[in-house]
């Protein structure tokens, strides 16, 4: 009896944890309906109330930025907050056909108000601009060391291969930027003799940084450091554009050529 009752009692368990879970399943984003009046409401163009500069246009699930270099990004509303992209979301204090109040995850309330799209009518989606961080850049570094004469040199090379940012416009939107990332290349001669040669890309730095920071930094810059007994020192950073947020990874390369790769240092 007691091994039924047992029985009888794990099931419940096991039916009251499924109800619960699909509870929290229904209750979430993807599967509430969309607030198709205020989504209505928001198409057209809309500037800042304060200044009159144009913020961004409104057409159909897109969000096309006045700014060229900010990508265009999807959106819907549910309920009273404004969702724009993969995680940025807005609560709308207040709404009408011209009129949106909308404050951001960091509290600041922005008041926008909707212009008449032919007055607006040379604001259109351009092809978006990809930024470059650095141009070509090339630094020589002459070491003595035991007698020897040892130059170093670095260069970052920009890329075709484009990295995209989340960040903050000016007006206080959270947009997507697209950055070119870049190549640096480290050679080391001993007098004539070349000592070392490699080319290192942000790929082959996958797994010693965090995935969500990898997706959107580019490989940065590589400074010299020092050279002692074990070889030359150098420290090659990848960083999220725009942003303090970087990691160092020391690259020691020593008197015979070998190559290593430290962890990295936040």
């Amino acid at each position: 009896m007691s091994k039924y009752l047992s029985s009888v009692t794990l099931v419940c368990v096991m039916l009251m944890a499924l109800s619960s879970c699909g509870g929290r399943q229904g209750g979430s984003d993807a599967d509430r309906p969309e607030n198709v009046e205020a989504k209505a409401l928001l198409q057209g163009v809309w500037v800042d109330s304060e200044t009159d500069n144009v913020l961004f246009k409104m057409r159909g699930d897109s969000v096309f930025y006045a700014d060229s270099t900010s990508m265009p990004a999807y959106f819907k509303v549910i309920d009273d907050t404004l969702y724009i992209g993969s995680s940025a979301r807005y609560h709308i204090e207040r709404q009408s056909e011209h009129l949106i109040w909308i404050r951001g995850l960091d509290g600041e309330l922005m008041k926008l108000n909707k212009t008449d799209e032919e007055e607006e009518g040379d604001f259109e989606p351009q092809e978006v601009q990809v930024l470059t961080l650095t141009d070509v850049m090339k630094k020589d570094t002459v070491v003595f060391w035991e007698g020897e004469r040892y130059h170093l040199y670095v260069a970052v090379n920009p890329t075709k291969y484009k990295v995209t940012h989340r960040t903050l416009n000016e007006d206080g939107l959270d947009v997507d930027n697209v950055y070119y990332d870049n190549i640096i290349h480290l050679s080391i001669f001993q007098g004539s003799r070349r000592l070392f040669s490699s080319d290192f890309r942000k790929q082959q730095y996958e797994k010693m940084v965090p995935a969500q920071f990898f997706v959107e930094s580019i490989l940065n810059d590589m400074d010299y450091s020092k050279t002692d007994a074990s070889g030359f020192h150098l420290y090659l950073s990848i960083c999220k554009p725009g942003d303090a947020s970087c990691y160092q990874l020391e690259h020691l390369v020593s008197f015979d050529g070998k190559l290593t790769i430290k962890q990295p240092r936040h």
